[in-house]
């Protein structure tokens, strides 16, 4: 409701100071400090006195006077020395609130979006840094979705890269495993961790003849693109067992997926092939002939596109130099040996994800997905199974991937725009984040030895490849045995499996929340302690409150409370006022999720619908402290009180299955 009047007051004073002064002129709209000064308030007077040679106190004056009727608007003042501060209508504020109590989302409409998630290299067991991408990508999906905006969800699956190369090497050359003896070990439950295990040995192994192991990982990777023999028996078994391993693991978080699209197809179905001939064709790719990419065809640089926005900034380039070996000013799409690199495959991808590659994949429902799901996945062999909607043009992708690979997205961004499709390219979006690594507290409690060194840092970073990390499986078990224990001692009425069900609710909601409450700038230092608390900026806390208000409504009912006696006048009453301020506060606090949704659509911020939920659930909790609700001798008083709570109670619960965390009944 918040933000449905702020475009109603943006709107309004667009046309006003259009039509009076002739100026068009971007509203700016902010919320003031303080509840008295109003609810929303606009500078837009004093970009105005630079053009019209006035005081900007004097043209406020004029539009607060000339501005006419703002539906839910109650009036608009002069402020300081040229503000406009607008104060809603209150009472219509409540009402239009109450009609939107059922939290419902926007009619669906526009074109399609993909959001392209998770996307884990299927070599080993999930870990704490593949959850943020998860969570991330999940919860934009759900803001999206609230918004009215049709999407579908992707989990690009890497089953030819080199990590899976890596585990191939390590069971058929390390291990001397035969495929039928890694089949048998495949349908283990704990096959993903057997494997994380193996690749940090394989990175071991390799590092003793780098030379060798340079030429074997090049053949096994090439037999494995090409789908030929026993290294691409095993990596098929290999990747599509983790894949299993995954779904489930992000299943318990309440995350599900439509389409696993894999990079085998890509390759199997000319894919590649087809992008391989567009960029050779438009000269966005050249063959090197000479110096250390000799072999390889590569993209070009420019250096007037090396700087500034959408191009390739010298501390990224640094970043890939170090971590890849390559030339800063070109990207190797195909390296000497003829095998194709992921940011090749990956334009591909983002090729057919627009529409732009005249292609489409056949598609197959995946075995054993979890339970209550229906997931796709691309196949090589064709098929009858209507799912053609996956190969439906999207007008906007979100790529969830982190920081670390913005230079690559950067490139698979000019291999649009080198392809004449700026306009695909524009809309391919990096929902970049950082690293979650750990705090040496939370290292310790997981069972790693520590150097003294590193116990005085403030976090400690984990690395698949060195095997040091936190796998998600366990995390969740760590998460859900500390809070069962606390909800055995607090529920002992509840039967087992209503505790673990409470138990698994708030774990989740620890983590989510916990992962979500950040920017995705910032480095995440994860501790259980901090992630658990029932105090502070936490999931639990935000579940609290609702198990708290849930708990008023109930025993209000089995004391005979109603709020039957709330009239339109009573509800202007009680609004008005100093007294009426602090009940106005918590109910703008309600009506303002909206708000919360279109900035964290426009600045593709999900940490905005967190810090919405948890200033919320703050809100309501001084409001517990402050008002006895069904001990209030005022019976229309009482009864307001009791439908505020509901209300409250109804957009916190949504705000926090947007954030997909579910509110228990007890805690």
């Amino acid at each position: 409701m918040y933000q449905t009047l702020m475009n109603r007051l943006r709107e309004a004073l667009a046309g006003h100071i259009r039509e009076k002064y002739g100026v068009e002129l971007a509203i700016v709209l902010e919320r003031p400090p303080k509840i008295e000064m109003g609810e929303a308030a606009s500078p837009a007077c004093f970009e105005l006195a630079k053009r019209l040679k006035k005081a900007p106190r004097q043209i406020a004056q004029e539009i607060a006077n000339g501005l006419g009727k703002v539906e839910g608007i109650a009036r608009v003042e002069v402020a300081g020395g040229g503000y406009l501060n607008a104060y809603f209508d209150r009472g219509a504020f409540w009402a239009s609130a109450r009609a939107e109590q059922s939290g419902e989302s926007r009619a669906v409409s526009g074109g399609k979006i993909i959001v392209e998630h998770t996307s884990i290299n299927p070599n080993k067991a999930a870990h704490i840094g593949h959850v943020r991408n998860a969570v991330l990508g999940d919860t934009m999906v759900r803001i999206l979705r609230h918004a009215g905006k049709r999407v579908q969800i992707q989990n690009y699956i890497d089953n030819t890269g080199v990590q899976v190369a890596d585990v191939v090497i390590g069971f058929l050359h390390m291990e001397q495993r035969t495929p039928i003896g890694v089949k048998m070990m495949a349908q283990e439950p704990k096959f993903d961790y057997y494997c994380w295990d193996l690749y940090a040995k394989a990175t071991n192994f390799f590092e003793e003849d780098k030379e060798q192991a340079a030429k074997l990982r090049g053949e096994t990777l090439r037999a494995i693109e090409e789908g030929k023999g026993e290294d691409a028996e095993v990596a098929q078994v290999v990747a599509d067992a983790i894949v299993g391993c995954h779904l489930r693991t992000m299943a318990r978080l309440g995350i599900a997926y439509e389409l696993l699209a894999r990079e085998s197809e890509i390759l199997h179905l000319h894919f590649w092939d087809a992008a391989f001939g567009m960029l050779k064709k438009s000269g966005a790719i050249q063959l090197a002939t000479s110096g250390k990419m000799a072999g390889c065809w590569v993209m070009p640089w420019k250096e007037e596109v090396t700087t500034g926005a959408g191009g390739i900034g010298p501390e990224s380039a640094e970043n890939t130099e170090k971590t890849e070996g390559e030339d800063t000013q070109d990207k190797i799409i195909v390296r000497s040996n003829g095998t194709v690199t992921y940011v090749g495959k990956d334009i591909a991808y983002q090729l057919w994800k627009f529409g732009l590659l005249g292609k489409d994949f056949h598609y197959r429902k995946w075995p054993n997905a979890p339970e209550g799901q229906t997931v796709w996945a691309t196949t090589s062999e064709a098929n009858d199974l209507a799912a053609s909607h996956f190969g439906e043009p999207a007008t906007s992708v979100y790529n969830v991937i982190d920081a670390r690979q913005a230079y690559l997205q950067k490139v698979v961004a000019a291999g649009l725009r080198a392809l004449g499709h700026s306009k695909e390219a524009e809309h391919s979006i990096h929902l970049s984040y950082e690293i979650v690594a750990l705090t040496p507290r939370c290292a310790a409690e997981m069972g790693y030895e520590l150097t003294p060194e590193e116990a005085r840092k403030p976090y400690v970073e984990v690395s698949g490849r060195r095997g040091f990390g936190v796998k998600a499986d366990d995390l969740l078990d760590k998460l859900e045995t500390a809070t069962i224990e606390e909800v055995r001692q607090r529920h002992a009425e509840m039967n087992t499996e209503e505790q673990k069900l409470t138990a698994h609710a708030i774990a989740v909601g620890a983590l989510r929340f916990f992962l979500l409450k950040f920017t995705r700038n910032a480095i995440i230092a994860f501790d259980f302690k901090d992630a658990l608390s029932f105090e502070g900026e936490t999931g639990p806390y935000c579940q609290y409150a609702v198990v708290r208000i849930r708990g008023i409504r109930r025993k209000g009912k089995e004391a005979g409370a109603t709020d039957e006696a709330v009239t339109k006048e009573s509800v202007s009453r009680l609004l008005a006022g100093t007294e009426g301020n602090s009940l106005w506060e918590l109910l703008v606090a309600a009506g303002s999720l909206d708000y919360a949704v279109d900035a964290a659509i426009a600045t593709q911020e999900p940490a905005f619908i967190a810090k919405h939920a948890f200033q919320l659930a703050q809100a309501l909790n001084n409001f517990y402290h402050k008002h006895h609700i069904l001990s209030e001798a005022d019976e229309q008083k009482r009864g307001f009180l009791l439908r505020l709570t509901e209300l409250v109670e109804a957009q916190l619960v949504t705000a926090l299955s947007l954030l997909g965390i579910e509110a228990p009944e007890k805690m």
